[in-house]
C-alpha cells in the first residue's frame, strides 16, 4: 500500500511554493521602470492685502504627523495619497476613491502585492493591488480599475479597495514594494 503524505507536508509544500512565486514576482517587478519625480506646485510670493502670521497650508501639502522616511501616506479625510521618498520629498500626490471599510489611523507595511488583473469584491476588474492591512476580515489595499474608471457605488458590500486612476496606480505599484511603510492619517 502506498503511503500518503501527512496534511502538514501538503500545507508546507503549498506555502513554500506560494512564497517562491511571490518572491519571483517581486524580483520581476523590481526590474521595472521607477516613477519619475512628478511636478508639484511650488509656493509663490504674491502681494496680499492682509498680513498672515502663518502661511496657509497647501491643499496637497503632506499631512502633519505622517511619519518620516520613505513611505506612502493615505489621508482618510482628504481622500488623497502621497508617495514620499527617503529625502522627505513628495514624489507624487493624487486623489483616491476609498472603499466602504477604512483602516484605522496608524502605521502599516505593504504586506502583499498582486500585479495581474483580477476581479474586485465589487465586480470591477482591478490591477496593481498593494495590500497593507485587513479590517474585520476585509482586506484593505490600493488598486486601480483596469479601465481607469472610478468604482461604482457599493450597495451594502464591504470593500477595502482604495481606488485610483490608472497612471497613479502604476506609480504606487512601482513605489510600494513589499515592506514599504504605509501611514494612515485622519
Amino acid at each position: 500500500m502506498r503511503a500518503v503524505p501527512a496534511p502538514k507536508v501538503w500545507v508546507t509544500g503549498l506555502t513554500v511554493g506560494a512564497i517562491a512565486a511571490v518572491v519571483a514576482l517581486a524580483v520581476q517587478a523590481d526590474k521595472g521602470t521607477k516613477p519619475s519625480v512628478a511636478a508639484t506646485a511650488r509656493p509663490s510670493v504674491s502681494a496680499s492685502p492682509r498680513a498672515s502670521a502663518q502661511p496657509e497650508p497647501s491643499a496637497t501639502a503632506v499631512p502633519d504627523a505622517s511619519g518620516t522616511g520613505r513611505r506612502i501616506v493615505y489621508s482618510l479625510g482628504d481622500k488623497r495619497v502621497w508617495l514620499i521618498d527617503a529625502s522627505e520629498a513628495a514624489r507624487r500626490t493624487f486623489a483616491v476613491w476609498p472603499g466602504t471599510v477604512d483602516p484605522a489611523p496608524g502605521t502599516y507595511s505593504v504586506s502583499l502585492r498582486r500585479g495581474d488583473p483580477t476581479t474586485g469584491s465589487d465586480g470591477v476588474r482591478i490591477e496593481h493591488i498593494v495590500y497593507f492591512t485587513a479590517v474585520g476580515g476585509v482586506n484593505v489595499a490600493f488598486s486601480n480599475a483596469v479601465d481607469g474608471s472610478s468604482p461604482p457605488p457599493a450597495n451594502g458590500t464591504q470593500t477595502g479597495g482604495i481606488r485610483m486612476k490608472t497612471a497613479d496606480g502604476s506609480a504606487l505599484w512601482t513605489f510600494g514594494e513589499t515592506g514599504t511603510k504605509v501611514v494612515v492619517v485622519n
